[in-house]
């Protein structure tokens, strides 16, 4: 055996870094909790109109937990100037950005596709 933990109960217990072997790490690596692994599917950009001529642009099937739907959510609300939310697993930004957000996401690494138009 290596002597590695395999199981804990333990609220707080985080797994050593994977860089340097330390808990907290030492070594300044950012962990794999704080950046989300690239998804090999692209991201489907579309808009939705609603009710009273209103819009959203809309990122579907991004594979991401929660803060980081979040977190990505919060940076181009800021990039873009607008409101916008998480329903349902999908992103949605008032309004008719979609080449704002499309130019974003590329920026960052994300492959887009576009859908309905």
């Amino acid at each position: 055996m290596k002597g590695r933990v395999v199981w804990s109960s333990d609220p707080c217990w985080k797994p050593p870094c994977k860089a340097c072997g330390r808990t907290p790490c030492a070594c300044g690596t950012p962990a794999a909790e704080e950046s989300p692994a690239r998804q090999a599917e692209p991201l489907r950009l579309s808009f939705r109109r609603l009710a009273k001529g209103s819009g959203v642009t809309r990122i579907d099937r991004l594979a991401a937990n929660p803060s980081h739907k979040a977190n990505l959510l919060s940076r181009l609300k800021k990039r873009l100037g607008c409101g916008g939310t998480v329903r349902d697993g999908i992103l949605e930004i008032q309004g008719d950005h979609r080449d704002a957000v499309e130019a974003a996401l590329l920026a960052e690494g994300f492959q887009v596709k576009r859908a309905g138009g």
